[in-house]
């Protein structure tokens, strides 16, 4: 059976949004739930590409992170061919209007930025082990979302 939800009315009714899981059970993802305050304040018409792209990149890698277990952090898996491996998030940005960039460091530890033009925005998010030596994991993503909160 296929978990089906209708387009969900949204806070300021204005970015519909609509999932499909198979699994009924599969954990809530950001098309089942309302915009935070924060990102509804502003109808996203009025919004840049970048702007608009950067909060609903936050909001899945939020939900992303709330899945994961203890050992394990949220990265990026470039979509470019398979070639460039992956990025462990430790920032996210946007330049209006059109650019958003992902800071982090690749599996060798090496500090990395992925600049990417809205336009040729392919975000896959994948869970790597945390880093050895750090006691907890550390979640980007609830650090995101409470500046989404703060915007405005």
């Amino acid at each position: 059976m296929t978990k089906k939800t209708a387009s969900t009315p949204r806070i300021d009714d204005t970015a519909p949004a609509h999932v499909i899981h198979v699994d009924p059970e599969a954990p809530a993802s950001p098309e089942d739930q309302p915009l935070p305050a924060g990102v509804a304040r502003k109808p996203y018409a009025e919004k840049s590409p970048a702007q608009w792209a950067y909060e609903r990149v936050i909001l899945y890698i939020k939900n992303f992170e709330e899945q994961l277990d203890a050992t394990q952090e949220v990265a990026i898996g470039f979509t470019d061919g398979g070639s460039a491996g992956v990025l462990r998030i430790e920032g996210l940005g946007y330049f209006d209007p059109d650019v958003l960039t992902f800071y982090g460091r690749d599996a060798t530890g090496l500090r990395t930025q992925l600049i990417q033009h809205v336009s040729q925005l392919n975000v896959m998010l994948r869970a790597l082990p945390k880093v050895d030596d750090a006691p907890e994991p550390r979640r980007i993503g609830f650090r995101l979302a409470q500046d989404l909160e703060l915007d405005e």
